[in-house]
């Protein structure tokens, strides 16, 4: 029995391998386990069922070329040959494409896209600008030929006459769309329009392919003026679409969007009329009270105020210093009378009148008896009069 060196034997079975035709264009069902993008490009990954596991390696030279990232998880389909690693005695598929399995590659690269860029904020409603709502120059991004210009070329000129349409046209299909439509969207914003239509009839997903492209998308979020994205049919809503300042189901409708009718146009003329009116209603009482308001500092302010003001004052002031004058004379008055009552109570004629006398001799009062002596003519003053008389007798009688 020969025998052979492990080296001998790996080489013996990987020759086996190459010999069989069918494991040399293989197609293998599988789920992704144990994903890695390495950063020389290459892609390892392992393909498992229910019931087994098989290796698999896909060189940079062919990911390169795939339109999504496979990731853990993901159903697909694996396209390339079987064979063995000799180095590891390890059989494996070497993986030339990769196909989603019940869904296409077209739709699974726009998904991750839309996932990338919502992350990055380019679907934000925040950064979503109003668009106007009489613009003077409408900017039209679409194929020259095709039916979404016609469309909008009607609705303006039915609807909007007083707008100018400038188009910018632009390959809508193809490899070579999806530079033409950034570009023919960069032009547009240098041509001082005021909203930007972009346009394209209805399609598969692959016809749609340029509108679901970052560039594109980009181009859209990073325009100078807004976007209407009018692309497909209403089911149909594209990276674009979700990058644009608003969308519109048709392109019909984004026509619409930009234009009035002159219906709508009079009805707004005679909203903003009575609005007008009310403002400057408001404005005019505003005007008014705040005159007056100026008027009435203006005449506190005024020399003929400053004087009124000051005789009011004057006469304030004299008013009250006649009453307190009034009221200091009363004080007095009351004073008065009080001292000339008391004075009145301890008069000589006070005392008369209750029947005493008052003896004078040689105009002097006297007091007492022995003042006085037998001859002597005293005056005897009483309440109503004076009487002369004579001392007869001395002493007691």
């Amino acid at each position: 029995m020969l025998i052979l060196s492990v080296s001998q034997i790996n080489r013996y079975i990987s020759f086996k391998f190459k010999e069989d035709k069918q494991l040399n264009g293989v197609m293998i069902r599988g789920e992704i386990s144990n994903f890695t993008a390495h950063r020389s490009g290459h892609f390892y990954f392992t393909m498992k069922d229910s019931e087994s596991s098989l290796k698999a390696v896909m060189f940079k030279s062919h990911a390169i070329n795939i339109k999504f990232i496979p990731q853990n998880g993901m159903n697909i389909i694996a396209m390339g040959k079987v064979s063995v690693f000799e180095r590891d005695g390890a059989y494996q598929i070497y993986v030339t494409d990769i196909i989603p399995d019940g869904v296409g590659s077209v739709y699974v690269a726009s998904e991750q896209l839309k996932a990338k860029l919502q992350k990055e904020g380019i679907f934000d409603q925040s950064a979503k600008r109003p668009i106007p709502q009489l613009p003077k120059k409408i900017g039209v991004v679409t194929s020259k030929t095709g039916a979404a210009l016609q469309d909008i070329i009607n609705i303006l000129s039915r609807r909007y006459p007083i707008g100018e349409m400038v188009l910018i046209p632009a390959l809508v299909q193809g490899e070579s769309a999806l530079d033409s439509i950034s570009q023919a969207l960069i032009k547009a914003g240098k041509l001082d329009c005021d909203v930007i239509i972009m346009a394209r009839g209805g399609g598969s997903l692959e016809d749609l392919t340029p509108f679901n492209t970052e560039k594109v998308a980009y181009t859209v979020y990073n325009s100078s003026i807004p976007v209407i994205s009018a692309v497909g049919h209403e089911t149909d809503v594209t990276i674009a679409d979700l990058a644009a300042d608003l969308r519109a189901p048709t392109p019909s409708a984004a026509a619409e969007m930009v234009s009035f009718s002159k219906e709508q146009i009079n009805s707004n003329l005679n909203y903003y009329n009575e609005k007008l009116k009310v403002s400057i209603r408001n404005k005019f009482n505003n005007v008014e009270s705040y005159l007056e308001h100026i008027t009435q500092r203006l005449m506190r302010f005024s020399p003929e105020y400053k004087i009124e003001t000051n005789i009011h004052k004057f006469n304030d002031l004299r008013k009250r210093l006649e009453i307190a004058f009034l009221k200091i004379i009363s004080d007095y008055e009351n004073v008065y009378i009080s001292r000339i009552s008391q004075i009145e109570a301890l008069s000589p004629v006070k005392v008369l009148n209750r029947g005493y006398s008052l003896i004078y001799k040689n105009n002097e009062i006297i007091s007492n008896t022995a003042n006085l002596k037998c001859g002597d003519i005293i005056k005897i003053k009483m309440a109503d009069g004076i009487v002369r008389a004579k001392i007869i007798t001395e002493g007691d009688t």
